[in-house]
């Protein structure tokens, strides 16, 4: 099989690259190289074909040949520095897709689409009132963070919320910028496979992913990351809010393998699919166990906040276990140990 992935020098694209050629398939990596993603360039195994080029550039997606799937990790990725990066997650993410999904048509392909996509969409997590059953929290309110209530209320009766896991059959509800864009790119693929018989779409909603080659002390990177550089000064992890937010963390060669999944389960899996390991943790949970792999300072509870982070957002990854047949290998403390010492992106 002759696969193209979008953005395959990069944290999770490259873990998908080495499980394709393991495989013996054969790998086109379009990526960018892009010095604010990859300051230092990226070591890239033997056997792929690069095209090193944008993928908001038509003609670097045909530079990449006929090929028979398409992994597009290629994107911008956490809530960046404010709002004024709009313009930059709607042309790397909304107008990169397009671009290719415009080849691929202008190509005749048919074949499987596999989009990484995000738990983001979702917005808040699944919440349940004692009182009124599944609810829906609103927007959070500058005024209750900044007093340190950091749990959404039913907007009902104004009790505290019972957070819950969230299948892919939950509503969207995006807040901030990158989550708008994961989910255009979402509608984008499956406008695509509507009009293209034989193709599949599957879009993959990552949960917190971290491991090996996690892009390290920039704007777009991870809370694992930001910690670990912190606990490498010798100082203490500084956690937003109360550190009680609730994440799903899914190491990246489990996301890896979701991906190979879906490029090659019989039948294919269309439409939504929750990546996570289904053991969720608090942020201070990961903190505190990253500072202990680490042998560093005890991690500090700030209090700060951002206003488009959700409070909780935990998944079930039932549809990825028994339709995709991927289960989640790496635990918790295990992950966090490997990732004390695994090597990052610079």
């Amino acid at each position: 099989m002759r696969v193209l992935v979008t953005g395959g020098a990069g944290f999770i694209g490259s873990h998908v690259v080495e499980q394709l050629l393991a495989r013996g398939d054969e790998v086109v990596v379009l990526d960018s190289l892009a010095a604010h993603v990859h300051p230092v360039r990226p070591e890239l195994p033997d056997g792929i074909v690069l095209v090193a080029a944008d993928v908001r550039d038509a003609d670097a997606w045909r530079a990449c040949g006929p090929v028979d799937a398409v992994c597009h990790q290629a994107a911008r990725v956490g809530l960046g520095v404010d709002f004024g990066d709009v313009t930059d997650y709607v042309g790397d993410n909304d107008v990169g897709t397009a671009t290719g999904l415009s080849v691929l048509h202008e190509q005749g392909f048919a074949g499987r689409i596999v989009l990484a996509s995000s738990m983001v969409v979702y917005g808040e997590g699944q919440y349940r009132c004692p009182a009124h059953g599944p609810t829906r929290p609103g927007p959070r309110v500058v005024a209750d963070l900044e007093a340190g209530r950091f749990e959404p209320p039913c907007p009902g009766c104004g009790q505290a919320l019972i957070p819950e896991v969230v299948t892919e059959a939950a509503p969207v509800d995006p807040r901030n910028v990158y989550a708008a864009t994961k989910l255009h790119q979402e509608h984008l693929c499956g406008a695509f496979a509507r009009e293209h018989e034989g193709t599949t779409v599957t879009s993959l909603r990552y949960h917190n992913v971290y491991g090996p080659r996690m892009p390290k002390n920039t704007p777009y990177a991870g809370v694992a990351s930001i910690f670990r550089s912190s606990l490498e000064r010798g100082v203490p992890p500084q956690v937003f809010e109360d550190g009680g937010q609730r994440r799903d963390f899914v190491h990246v060669r489990d996301v890896a393998a979701a991906n190979v999944a879906a490029l090659t389960a019989a039948p294919p899996v269309p439409g939504a699919v929750n990546v996570a390991s289904g053991d969720p943790h608090t942020v201070a949970d990961m903190a505190v166990a990253l500072a202990e792999a680490m042998d560093g300072p005890s991690p500090q509870i700030v209090g700060s906040y951002r206003l488009g982070d959700v409070r909780h957002i935990t998944a079930s990854p039932a549809r990825m276990q028994s339709e995709l047949g991927v289960v989640a290998t790496v635990g918790f403390t295990e992950g966090m140990i490997e990732f004390a010492t695994a090597p990052l992106r610079m």
